[in-house]
């Protein structure tokens, strides 16, 4: 596994650095130039209040990040006991051992875990988070690390604890468990070029994340004195047959093909499925690695060579994180690089 990644001397700092208060309806009034009271009535009851003074509050409200605290009226005054998380698909299982981690730890500290399907499109995490932080949890787990910029005020400006996960960044929005993609990547292309494969390809998910793996594989093959490899994308998130069509398109182009990544195993598996229809040899003529070494990886014919990332483990430091900071607690290391392995198997 790779060892934790350090942290710089300017993320040192900001991880001793106190989270600034949540932005309040005071807060807008203010900026606003008009009551507390107004801002009530131009959120719950718009066509009561002025045009003039509607546009002065609504712009406050957007320089701020500001959402409303929909539990107010005494209903706050616990805690909610509740941690949303949004991951980017319910169909795909790689984030399934994360999901599961994440709510046994919560339940052992009387936490309760809300699930929410954010897509791979910024708007549709947007408008998600809209909603959960209205609401109030005590933490938001999110997925990856690359948000918009409406969400990065929206979060700093509520003020509930935020923990990224499945990536890895020196500066997060509050808290991060995760790892480097490119890492990954580089640490692929060596494994193919140990192996003696020379001409390389990718087939990836078209999302954010995947890409990257994508674009620093390219790099490391190049940094490597290898051909450029071939890149083949898939929409997000992948399939079976996805990894078989790309197969079959990359094979179109470069007959001598002899390593393929995919960004996920199922992509894999479409692969080796369509080395038997074709009757290429794997490993013989075919180098195969996927990624997220799933349950079916390793009985596969053969045994798919994967990378794994302990979802368990991201889970389990993600629940931490929120508890300690919803008990009030500091929480001494903001990121937390959790690492890879390449688990060797008969596919190279």
């Amino acid at each position: 596994m790779s060892p934790p990644s350090p942290v710089g001397p300017k993320a040192a700092a900001s991880q001793k650095t106190a989270r600034a208060p949540s932005v309040t309806a005071s807060d807008v009034a203010r900026i606003a130039g008009v009551s507390a009271m107004t801002v009530s009535r131009a959120i719950n009851n718009p066509d009561r209040v002025p045009a003039a003074t509607l546009a002065k509050v609504q712009a406050a409200i957007a320089k701020t990040g500001y959402v409303p605290n929909l539990l107010a009226g005494g209903l706050r005054s616990n805690k909610s006991r509740l941690v949303a998380a949004l991951i980017p698909t319910l169909v795909g299982p790689i984030f399934n051992e994360t999901v599961q981690a994440l709510t046994e730890a919560l339940n052992q500290h009387g936490y309760q875990l809300i699930l929410g399907q954010s897509g791979y499109a910024e708007s549709h995490e947007d408008a998600l988070l809209s909603a959960i932080i209205g609401r109030r949890p005590d933490g938001i787990v999110l997925t990856g690390v690359n948000h918009s910029a409406d969400t990065h005020r929206r979060l700093r400006a509520a003020g509930i604890p935020v923990v990224e996960t499945w990536d890895l960044t020196p500066t997060p929005i509050d808290m991060l468990v995760g790892f480097s993609h490119v890492a990954v990547a580089e640490a692929v292309c060596r494994r193919f070029h140990q192996a003696g494969r020379h001409r390389l390809a990718v087939i990836s998910a078209d999302d954010e994340r995947a890409q990257r793996r994508s674009h620093a594989f390219v790099a490391a093959a190049l940094n490597l004195g290898l051909a450029e490899p071939l890149v083949h994308l898939v929409p997000a998130p992948t399939t079976l047959g996805s990894g078989r069509a790309g197969l079959r398109s990359l094979l179109t182009q470069k007959p001598d093909l002899d390593g393929v990544f995919c960004s996920s195993d199922l992509l894999a598996l479409g692969v080796l499925t369509e080395t038997h229809a074709l009757g290429v040899s794997v490993p013989g003529q075919l180098a195969v690695i996927g990624f997220g070494d799933l349950d079916f990886a390793r009985d596969l014919h053969p045994a798919l060579t994967t990378v794994r990332v302990d979802g368990s483990l991201i889970g389990r430091e993600a629940a931490r994180c929120i508890v300690e900071r919803a008990e009030g607690r500091t929480v001494p290391k903001r990121v937390i690089d959790i690492g890879f392995k390449i688990i060797e198997r008969a596919s190279v």
